[in-house]
């Protein structure tokens, strides 16, 4: 597989949809927290079942089509905060203002022009993520563009939609959602297909990313943010990449991607010079009698059945690799696990897996293959093995033709997996329970952008490059400029929010439990005295071991005040009088020995300026 290509040759052409959730106070169409749950805390559960419906033109989506042959059950989690828009058991209310104001900022940062109406569309979903059964979508803003050191990237729309429920357990009978995440904000910024390297993709997510968070309305952390890239060669097909989780694994999704399509464009040729075809599956059952395949045996043995395609002209091309660890037959595996099968055994790899060369041959017969031929078997419930057999040979069919369009789900390796067809405009039909908007953006103020933050911080506060950038780029950069206006030393925020918290976390602080109101309390304990700048580390540590206790009471009952200044002195002259002979003979060389000595009993309760002038003066006095 060669994953060296020049792009331009083979007429890469890709796009970007970014889908960022808002830190919105509310959701987006009921007055629901969107603050993520711990399933175990679910005080109620549900369950539906999903079908797709059809469009106002009377026409079904596909892939919705082929999501509800799969028939499962959906268990839905609800809390003590989920109410009747969630459950899909009243209409959903007004479109959320908080939101709408913030996806105009967006959209003033890529020069987009605003709609004059705003009308909440319906997009069929039946994989059970939406309680309803769709998604609701409105467009905010058309027309604009982003600067990359390749040239412009179109920006064709900016959306604002409900996010789904998040996906708890999935086991064979059907899937588990939690309630908490479905309805969150998120804006889903499309690009034009403008993107021609994969490098050219990854800084082009990167720009919008950075746009995203100079408003300093986006949630931070795994899960809030997801990439799908839309990718195809001249010779390929549009495919669109679902999932991307990180902006680190676009530019390898973009590479194999453009490797999987110029390997069946390549597969493709073989199998037209081959005269490939595809024969009707059939069942070879017999075949198997007594294998010694622990797979094989166990689908037979629970009254299941094994059923095999010819493939004409495809030996050595099923096994063939398209991606990094996946071959064509990865792909044809993937339609079958779709049909609930494991997945797929082929003669391009037996014998193996404890299929003999006898069963070989025997199945080669069975199905009249020549040595040219290869066969591909499923072995399951009869059912599930018939359907799934059949999906295995309509995706063969496909293979003779080239490149399908489709759906893929990215993986953690930067391969990609067959999800389903690409959806068609009959998913998209208008909501009728939520009245139009009509956007105004004359009163949004366009962000700071996180670039020119940087600047301001060091020209305004002195803070050096490397930490200015920490801060601007960080998650808390909010709470950092909230107390900095409060009038918290720029110095002492930056470094308690970014270094301090780092070296928490790597000694296994749970600092994720802070929240902002705990910081902004211990920034005012700080600054008025109450607590000497020297304990904040230790404060932070318990607080984020009791984030359910107020920060002044952890405080108090570990000890943490500030000391006064006599207390002070009278530490630092037991440390002196301690050490006097060190003193008499050392001086002010003695200073920073006794220094580690005088914080350490004072323990975090004395700020260190004041510490090291008390130190300082005890010595001359002896020196």
């Amino acid at each position: 597989m060669n994953t060296d290509h020049d792009y331009e040759a083979l007429g890469l052409v890709a796009g970007l949809e970014i889908h960022q959730q808002l830190d919105t106070s509310t959701k987006l169409f009921c007055a629901c927290p969107t603050d993520l749950r711990d399933p175990e805390e679910a005080t109620r559960q549900f369950t539906r079942y999903l079908h797709p419906t059809r469009s106002e033109l009377g026409e079904l989506d596909q892939a919705a089509v082929e999501e509800s042959r799969v028939e499962r059950e959906f268990t839905y989690l609800g809390y003590d905060s989920t109410c009747l828009v969630e459950a899909d058991d009243e209409p959903p209310h007004r479109l959320d203002d908080e939101a709408l104001e913030t996806a105009l900022e967006v959209a003033q940062l890529m020069d987009m022009t605003p709609v004059d109406q705003a009308n909440v569309m319906r997009k069929i979903v039946v994989d059970g993520s939406n309680t309803s059964g769709f998604q609701r979508s409105t467009l905010i803003a058309t027309g604009g563009a982003i600067e990359t050191s390749d040239g412009a990237v179109g920006i064709e729309d900016l959306l604002l939609e409900e996010e789904s429920a998040q996906r708890v357990e999935e086991t064979d009978d059907g899937v588990t959602y939690s309630l908490d995440r479905l309805g969150i904000p998120l804006v889903e910024i499309g690009t034009s297909p403008d993107i021609r390297s994969p490098e050219q993709a990854q800084e082009a997510a990167e720009q919008i990313g950075m746009l995203l968070r100079s408003t300093g309305k986006v949630k931070r952390g795994l899960g809030t943010i997801r990439q799908d890239v839309n990718v195809s060669i001249a010779d390929g097909a549009r495919v669109e990449i679902k999932g991307v989780q990180s902006l680190d694994d676009i530019a390898d999704i973009v590479r194999f991607e453009v490797s999987r399509q110029a390997e069946l464009v390549e597969i493709s040729d073989k199998l037209a010079e081959r005269d490939a075809a595809v024969h009707d599956p059939a069942d070879v059952t017999a075949v198997f009698d007594g294998t010694e395949s622990g797979v094989i045996a166990g689908a037979l043995n629970a009254g299941g059945s094994v059923f095999g395609v010819r493939l004409e002209g495809f030996d050595g091309l099923v096994g063939r690799e398209i991606a990094p660890d996946r071959r064509l037959g990865t792909e044809f595996s993937d339609h079958a696990k779709r049909h609930g099968a494991g997945g797929i055994f082929h003669t391009d790899e037996l014998p193996a897996y404890g299929v003999t060369d006898e069963e070989v041959t025997a199945l080669r017969e069975a199905v009249d293959a020549s040595a040219s031929d290869a066969v591909a078997i499923v072995a399951a419930d009869t059912a599930v093995s018939k359907s799934a057999i059949e999906a295995v040979a309509e995706r063969a069919r496909t293979a003779i033709e080239g490149v399908p369009e489709e759906t893929r789900g990215a993986n953690q390796d930067g391969t990609t997996r067959y999800l389903r067809p690409l959806p068609g405009a009959a998913r998209m039909y208008p909501e009728t329970d939520v009245p139009p908007v009509e956007p105004d953006p004359s009163d949004v103020a366009e962000p700071e952008l996180l670039t020119e933050k940087v600047t301001r911080y060091q020209d305004a506060f002195g803070l050096d490059a490397g930490l200015a950038q920490q801060v601007a780029y960080g998650r808390r950069m909010p709470l950092f400029e909230s107390v900095v206006n409060d009038g918290i030393d720029p110095t002492f925020a930056a470094t308690t929010l970014e270094s301090t918290l780092t070296e928490l976390r790597r000694d296994d602080v749970p600092v994720e439990a802070l929240e902002d109101h705990h910081l902004e309390t211990v920034f005012a304990m700080a600054d008025d005295g109450e607590l000497a700048t020297e304990g904040v580390p230790d404060l932070l540590q318990a607080v984020a071991r009791s984030p359910e206790r107020d920060p002044r009471a952890v405080a108090e009952e570990a000890g943490l005040g500030s000391a006064a200044e006599d207390d002070v002195r009278e530490a630092v002259l037991e440390v002196v009088e301690r050490n006097e002979s060190q003193v008499e003979s050392e001086g002010m060389q003695a200073f920073s020995g006794l220094m580690g000595e005088c914080m350490g009993a004072l323990r975090g309760k004395a700020d260190g300026d004041l510490v090291s002038q008390i130190l300082r003066e005890e010595i001359q006095k002896r020196a």
